[in-house]
């Protein structure tokens, strides 16, 4: 008789792997919820930066297909990080753009990342049917969801459409997991060529958190100003609690230098080469640069080794479900169910 293959029900979106570079020898690691209502906890790191199911793929015929290519990806990761933590650095071009993968594929796969798809989804049906009007919901439907409404079926799409917040809009697993891999295909080459600096700490420690990898904006930019991959002057990276990764602008550099200038290519290929990358001890200023924007970049928990309270900033932002938020204006105007765009709407009649 042959039995069903079984299938991985936990599935974790912070490797348990990593998550033991910050936790005792018995694997207990130290759980601050971002939410003020809750306690910090102690579990054991295979019960953290976990959900049930969420890699499970019905439409595969191994629907834990993913969580297995992950830990494949994830062991090759680790095992870089090892490397690291024995003096195995710079990483070769190959470890390079391996763990430049691993790097863009933990930042975008956790559930902040789905949730924000669905929230700027949600955002621009909203802004599609509201701008559009009442009396073109029906042939919004047609053209979107492929049917001929009823006047019912308009009436409950536009309410639904136009509430605070857009409609409920749910991505399956798959469409979570296909955009996981396209964007950290897409931000690979961002990670690899920057100058990579292992800063190793004795006497301090590092934090982490469901979200790790964090951007840090440039000293110059203006407190609205977003911050991206292309553009942030660096990207931290806590490793273990004794060791983390920055990943400079490359450019600091060639400062006035053009992009077609050929000293941009030389550059690149002496950043992927590793002939830019340095070792260097934490002091006191770094472990607090890692440490602010790791809380900072956190969704709803920061994680730490239990002896390592003292390094938690003191200061812990509120809980951040959706990780990218819309600019206002339009987004949160109400919609009165004329179209914004009418001929002559809010012009004056002419004589």
């Amino acid at each position: 008789m042959t039995g069903k293959k079984s299938t991985a029900k936990l599935h974790h979106y912070v490797p348990q792997g990593y998550l033991r570079g910050f936790a005792t020898g018995q694997e207990r690691i130290r759980v601050v919820p971002l939410n003020r209502s809750r306690q910090p906890y102690t579990p054991n790191v295979k019960n953290v930066a976990a959900q049930n199911h969420f890699h499970t793929v019905g439409e595969f015929d191994e629907p834990d297909a993913f969580e297995k290519a992950l830990s494949d990806i994830e062991g090759q990761a680790l095992g870089i990080i090892r490397g690291f933590a024995n003096g195995e650095f710079p990483p070769s071009e190959e470890d390079r753009w391996a763990f430049a993968r691993f790097t863009a594929l933990q930042s975008v796969r956790g559930p902040d990342t789905r949730r924000t798809t669905e929230h700027l989804r949600a955002t621009m049906v909203r802004l599609e049917v509201g701008v559009g009007g009442r009396r073109n919901v029906g042939a919004w439907i047609r053209d979107n969801l492929g049917f001929d409404p009823t006047p019912e079926q308009e009436d409950r799409i536009w309410n639904e459409a136009t509430q605070p917040g857009g409609p409920p809009i749910g991505f399956s697993n798959l469409a979570h997991i296909q955009n996981a891999v396209e964007t950290a295909i897409e931000l690979t080459s961002y990670l690899a060529t920057r100058p990579w600096a292992l800063v190793s700490f004795d006497r301090r420690s590092l934090i982490t958190s469901d979200a790790p990898v964090s951007l840090v904006r440039r000293l110059d930019d203006e407190p609205w100003e977003g911050v991206g991959f292309a553009t942030a002057w660096g990207v931290t990276f806590p490793l273990t609690r004794k060791l983390g990764l920055l990943m400079s602008d490359p450019m600091a550099m060639l400062e006035g230098v053009g992009g077609g200038d050929p000293r941009v290519q030389q550059l690149r290929e002496m950043v992927l080469a590793g002939r830019v990358d340095r070792i260097q001890s934490g002091t006191t200023a770094m472990e607090r640069l890692f440490n602010l924007h790791t809380a900072e970049s956190a969704s709803e928990y920061v994680f730490h080794h239990p002896e390592d309270e003292r390094y938690v900033p003191d200061n812990l932002p509120e809980p951040d479900l959706v990780n990218i938020k819309p600019i206002g204006g339009l987004v949160d105007m109400d919609f009165d169910g004329e179209p914004m765009f009418a001929p002559g709407r809010n012009e004056p009649t002419p004589a």
